[in-house]
């Protein structure tokens, strides 16, 4: 079997496919499966295990209400990039060692980079909120 490659555009694309057709059901669905997408995240994944929690948290208060200062598409890409690690059958199937991780690294990292405002923007009122 040949090695298949994604690229960083159609990764993107994927994201912002998945992204226009979240629901709030998605956003129970990750939080309710935190636990399991945590566990994926080791191997190619484990760089973004800080980021990923913070992706929880701010869905958590957004949910919640207790954060309501983001855009729908911010929490939309993080919940569909969120889903897309639990997938296991996605470009790259994760049952391929390593390989398998490597596209839903892709998807975190260029999630990571399309909320980076957002999500410092969330980091910054969690942290006045404990220095509070």
């Amino acid at each position: 079997m040949g090695k298949k490659e994604i690229s960083r555009e159609e990764a993107e694309k994927v994201l912002r496919e998945n992204a226009s057709r979240i629901t709030e059901k998605d956003i129970e669905e990750v939080l309710r499966r935190q636990e399991e997408i945590e566990r994926k995240l080791k191997g190619p994944l484990s760089r973004f295990f800080e980021d990923v929690k913070d992706f929880f948290s701010l869905l958590k208060d957004f949910f919640s209400g207790k954060y309501t200062d983001v855009p729908w598409f911010t929490v939309a890409a993080i919940t569909a990039a969120l889903l897309y690690v639990l997938n296991p059958v996605d470009l790259i199937p994760d049952f391929i060692p390593i390989i398998g991780q490597v596209d839903d690294a892709l998807v975190v990292s260029i999630c990571l980079y399309l909320v980076e405002e957002d999500l410092e923007k969330y980091r910054e009122w969690r942290r006045q909120r404990e220095n509070a």
